[in-house]
């Protein structure tokens, strides 16, 4: 996905996955406290995965796959155009038109003199998250009935690394890069998506598990440093 979760501790952050129109190239900057708001509703959130998914869709097509009628669906996403998540993809009139992420992703702005917007981050970093979790665990349940080759390739990866601040920016620059340039392009143009591609959910995140000096790692169930080996063998965890 082009996007991260957002952070109230970070500085910027990204959330979800994208599929845009085609000449976007640029993730859109969000930094005020009322567009964050406008996103962290459910209904919302559901409506940009499935976008995020495929081809432009109408109110009916993507109420269909999120449970929720053409009219509720038709009213979120005039609301995410109002903010400039989503926009018309031509074509259709009135709930027959198609509606497609306008950017290829969104980078969340908060300072850290701006309380609101500090919270309104917060509320969304919390809602990615547990969407995020319903997603995973969704696999877990759902991984047998998956082939063998799809079991073994999905992984839960876990390392602990010592790392400065600016290295840190930079690990994460360097792999949001590589992403980006490999596979981004098969989100906004299907035709590169080669035979049987799926589309999979890569989550990552960085963060210090000490304060300076301290180097216990809080609730740490593992050795630092080391993959959970059932998970990265696709084995049942």
């Amino acid at each position: 996905m082009a996007t991260k979760n957002p952070d109230p501790t970070q500085a910027d952050a990204e959330p979800g996955r994208v599929t845009a129109d085609p000449g976007a190239t640029e993730l859109r900057q969000v930094s005020d406290a009322r567009t964050m708001r406008a996103l962290a509703h459910p209904v919302r959130m559901a409506l940009l995965e499935v976008l995020s998914l495929g081809d432009a869709l109408t109110a009916t097509e993507v109420g269909e796959r999120i449970g929720e009628s053409p009219t509720t669906c038709s009213f979120h996403l005039r609301q995410l155009a109002k903010y400039g998540f989503v926009e018309e993809a031509g074509g259709g009139k009135g709930r027959a038109r198609p509606w497609r992420m306008s950017t290829i992703g969104l980078r969340f702005s908060t300072a850290p003199d701006d309380p609101e917007a500090q919270l309104a981050v917060g509320a969304l970093s919390q809602m990615f998250h547990e969407r995020q979790q319903d997603r995973h665990r969704a696999w877990k349940a759902s991984r047998a009935s998956y082939p063998a080759r799809w079991r073994d390739a999905a992984r839960d990866m876990e390392f602990v690394l010592y790392l400065t601040a600016e290295e840190l920016e930079q690990f994460n620059d360097e792999v949001a890069g590589m992403l980006m340039s490999r596979y981004l392009d098969r989100s906004t143009d299907p035709s590169r998506r080669p035979a049987g591609a799926l589309p999979v959910e890569t989550i990552i995140m960085s963060y210090p598990v000490s304060n300076a000096g301290d180097h216990r790692l809080p609730g740490a169930g593992q050795p630092a440093g080391t993959p959970d080996s059932a998970n990265q063998k696709g084995d049942p965890s």
